[in-house]
């Protein structure tokens, strides 16, 4: 009899052990590449032992459509989500599928990073600038410059209707005085390309198949760091940048470990590990990545993501229309 009774209550505290270890468990869903995503996992988990993090990464337009076929479905596979933009999140708020959480790490940072109702929290500014081949005839400094006689068919960037950031840049863009939707227009008489995402601008610009190329910061400064020829410029008017929130999902059914996770990727420790990827974090107070200006020195133009949500389908048409044959 004592054996049994021991027996039973060692399998109890066992089963009780297995549930609190599945209770801890989380699942990402993110767009960050491989390594980052690893890199961020591993960074949580060391914060917090108790806390394992299975993750799953793709792009967002593919990591969005296989989350919204689950919750159709009525079986979301994520927690948390870490993706490329606020208006994708703002979209998930609008239709009340985020779970609102006030992290306390929000004081550290600018109100137009997160969302003033904490169901999203942007993680590190990734902009998008000017990059260069060295062997280039112009040095430009200003978006204007892609649109000169100097410039004529040897411009690339990538398509917003298969690059997240590249639509966040075009909606913000299109709101600049002396930019907006008539640049685009003078980038397409000027015989600029318009195909693809990021990866492909800048192995274009490298390889000098093109001279310019409109991207995203890292990509081109990491790359020079390893002796590529080729320079970046966050241009005078400003720039664009996604921030890649991160959200925890209202299906969630381990709120406390995803709270934890979102003020690890806010805190000083987790902006840090951005800090190390190569990224600009979105912390006031932190530095920035080796061959990055000081922060103060960049200037990011503003973004509503409400209104770019509600004008995105009529933002990509009139892409599309201008870009028509490309």
């Amino acid at each position: 009899m004592s054996k049994r009774l021991s027996s039973a209550v060692a399998a109890i505290a066992l089963l009780a052990s297995a549930t609190f270890t599945q209770a801890a468990d989380l699942v990402l869903y993110t767009s960050q590449p491989n390594e980052d995503a690893q890199a961020t996992v591993d960074g949580f988990m060391a914060a917090n032992p108790d806390i394992k993090v299975d993750w799953v990464r793709d792009g967002t337009t593919k990591i969005m459509a296989r989350l919204m076929s689950e919750i159709e479905a009525g079986n979301p596979g994520a927690d948390v989500l870490l993706i490329a933009d606020t208006v994708t999140l703002e979209r998930m708020k609008q239709a009340g599928q985020l779970m609102a959480y006030k992290s306390p790490e929000a004081a550290n940072y600018d109100a137009s990073l997160y969302d003033a109702d904490g169901t999203y929290y942007s993680t590190k500014l990734i902009t998008t600038g000017i990059m260069y081949n060295t062997a280039a005839s112009m040095k430009p400094q200003r978006w204007s410059d892609l649109a000169k006689p100097e410039a004529k068919g040897l411009v690339a960037m990538p398509s917003p209707l298969t690059s997240g950031a590249a639509l966040i840049h075009a909606q913000t863009l299109s709101g600049v005085d002396g930019l907006g939707w008539d640049y685009y227009k003078a980038l397409k008489e000027n015989g600029a390309t318009a195909a693809g995402g990021n990866g492909g601008v800048l192995k274009a610009v490298a390889t000098g198949e093109k001279a310019y190329g409109v991207v995203v910061d890292y990509l081109p400064i990491r790359e020079k760091a390893k002796g590529a020829p080729v320079e970046f410029v966050f241009p005078e008017e400003g720039v664009s940048a996604v921030t890649e929130p991160v959200a925890i999902l209202n299906t969630t059914k381990h709120a406390e470990a995803a709270k934890k996770f979102i003020d690890y990727v806010l805190s000083e420790k987790g902006q840090d590990g951005f800090l190390k990827l190569g990224y600009i974090p979105a912390r006031n107070g932190m530095p920035v990545p080796t061959g990055f200006p000081a922060r103060e020195t960049i200037k990011v133009l503003p973004l509503d993501a409400a209104a770019a949500l509600a004008s995105t389908d009529k933002d990509l048409k009139t892409f599309s229309d201008i870009f028509a044959t490309n």
